[in-house]
């Protein structure tokens, strides 16, 4: 019960924290800023609410009609009412598919960009307090890594569950493969930056009187250390999630031509 009252402090701490700060009078002194998150929440919204949204269910093969198939917008002189933004080569309504391939979408995109945040500002955080040996080998990996490009790196992961799983049990998997592929691609970025935040602020006065009061590493590295390194990682992240949904497009893509273009499959 202590633990819980404590919870529920700290987040109350917290809001206060946050509505005491310069933040909303700078979201309120920005039209643009203000636009874009008006923009972002009514396609969120619009992904969450896609099945009360949507006038048909693009996942229903019952809900189909090759008859319908390739049909103009509606506001079109031959378009037909219910579609809104036509229909494809199979009788889908365009604007459903739209809504339930943005909950995909986000979907990948926020699950992608957590993994890669958590694995990066662990691996971060702990090379840059520890240092020596372990700070060595972290960075040299994430040297490495870097010298391939993110989406590269990508399409090798998904290269490589697609060739061990197989076609059938790689369509049952394909979510967590592609959050595994884009998440592993882009944590280098979050590790570095937190490994230099975290030399800087381990040098200074409230981390060795947290070491001389003989806090364990870890409270001082997650309690302490982190949040005062955060500002820097959020502003990666949400750069990072647009990055990550671009990825999820090409890479789909990527599979649609070699579908296209490979002689067998014709």
């Amino acid at each position: 019960m202590s633990e819980t009252v404590g919870t529920k402090v700290e987040r109350q701490g917290l809001m206060r924290r946050i509505l005491a700060s310069d933040l909303p009078y700078a979201l309120r002194r920005s039209p643009v800023t203000m636009i874009s998150a008006a923009v972002t929440l009514l396609l969120v919204l619009a992904a969450l609410l896609a099945p009360w949204i949507a006038p048909h269910d693009p996942f229903d093969p019952a809900s189909l009609d090759i008859m319908n198939s390739l049909l103009p917008p509606q506001w079109t002189a031959d378009g037909q009412a219910g579609f809104l933004l036509g229909t494809d080569d199979q009788g889908r309504d365009v604007f459903s598919t739209i809504l339930y391939g943005m909950r995909i979408s986000l979907a990948v995109g926020f699950a992608s960009v957590v993994l890669a945040m958590l694995l990066g500002v662990t691996l971060g955080l702990v090379a840059g307090y520890v240092g020596g040996v372990t700070d060595t080998i972290i960075m040299r990996i994430a040297d490495v890594q870097l010298t391939f490009p993110a989406i590269l790196t990508a399409l090798l992961i998904d290269g490589v569950a697609r060739a061990l799983a197989g076609p059938q049990a790689y369509d049952r998997i394909v979510f967590f493969v592609l959050v595994l592929s884009i998440g592993l691609s882009f944590w280098v970025q979050y590790a570095r930056t937190v490994r230099g935040s975290v030399l800087v602020e381990a040098n200074k006065e409230y981390v060795l009187a947290a070491r001389l009061i003989g806090l364990r590493s870890s409270a001082i590295m997650f309690r302490h250390v982190l949040p005062n390194v955060l500002g820097p990682v959020l502003v990666i992240a949400t750069i990072n999630l647009a990055l990550a949904i671009l990825a999820l497009a090409v890479n789909l893509l990527g599979d649609w031509l070699r579908d296209a273009l490979n002689p067998k499959l014709r």
